[in-house]
Parts: structure tokens; C-alpha cells; sequence
């Protein structure tokens, strides 16, 4: 039906569409191209958060963590390590992620909700871990 115009219309689901909506999913999913968590098609990517005291702050403790969290990823074979959500503001987080060389790949405008209820822009680092191939 390439070229043509069909007429699709929106509606609310219904029980009677689990059948069709089950071959659709699995027919996306065994594709290999969409929704890597479902298929671990980005089980290669290691995800790390951290938090520190307030008065434990400015003891390296974040660094430390973060490359603990390096080697602990490499040897586990993971062969990326992301940070999906650093807050513009957390300027400590964000100079320790481009000491240790990873990337920033890009920002989300207004991506987290600050305590004070405005916006702030999150950013994602990345890093590609020593001995993949990807370095």
C-alpha cells in the first residue's frame, strides 16, 4: 500500500485489540531495530546515579565513585557508561564526568522539575569504557 492514502482513524483501545496488538509488538520486536529494552539490544550499557552527603562534599567521594563505577562496568563487559539525567546545575557532577573523559551528548531543555518548581536543562554524559573497540 506504499503511495497510497488510507483512511486511519484513532480510537480508545479496546480488549478485542490484544490479539492484533501481541502480533504487531512481536513483529517490532523480533525485528531487532526498536525498543531495546525489551530484547537487551543495549544490555551493553551501564547506568550509574550517585549521591553524597552534603557534609561529606569535597572529599573526591563522587570521584571515587564514579571510577569505581568505570572499572566495576568494564568488568562486567559493559561497553558503554551513560548518565541519562545530570542537572545543568550540579556543577561538581559535571566537571568529575569531563575530568574522566566522558562526552556530553546532549541536553534536554527543562528536562527536570527543581524543588523550587521551575525547569532546569538535564544533560547526558557518556563514556566508552577502555578495550571495546569503541574508544
Amino acid at each position: 500500500m506504499i503511495g497510497s492514502t488510507m483512511n486511519i482513524r484513532i480510537r480508545e483501545y479496546s480488549e478485542n485489540d490484544i490479539v492484533q496488538m501481541i502480533e504487531i509488538w512481536n513483529e517490532v520486536v523480533d525485528s531487532g531495530i526498536a525498543f531495546p529494552q525489551i530484547i537487551g539490544r543495549c544490555g551493553h550499557i551501564s547506568n550509574a546515579s550517585y549521591a553524597v552527603k552534603s557534609s561529606a562534599r569535597g572529599l573526591n567521594i563522587g570521584e571515587k565513585l564514579v571510577k569505581h563505577s568505570l572499572d566495576k562496568a568494564k568488568g562486567l563487559g559493559f561497553k558503554i557508561i551513560q548518565f541519562n539525567a545530570v542537572v545543568k546545575t550540579n556543577y561538581n557532577a559535571i566537571k568529575i564526568y569531563e575530568k574522566l573523559g566522558f562526552i556530553k551528548l546532549g541536553v534536554i531543555p527543562n528536562g527536570f522539575l527543581m524543588k523550587d518548581e521551575s525547569f532546569e536543562d538535564i544533560i547526558i554524559f557518556y563514556r566508552c569504557l577502555a578495550g571495546t573497540g569503541t574508544d
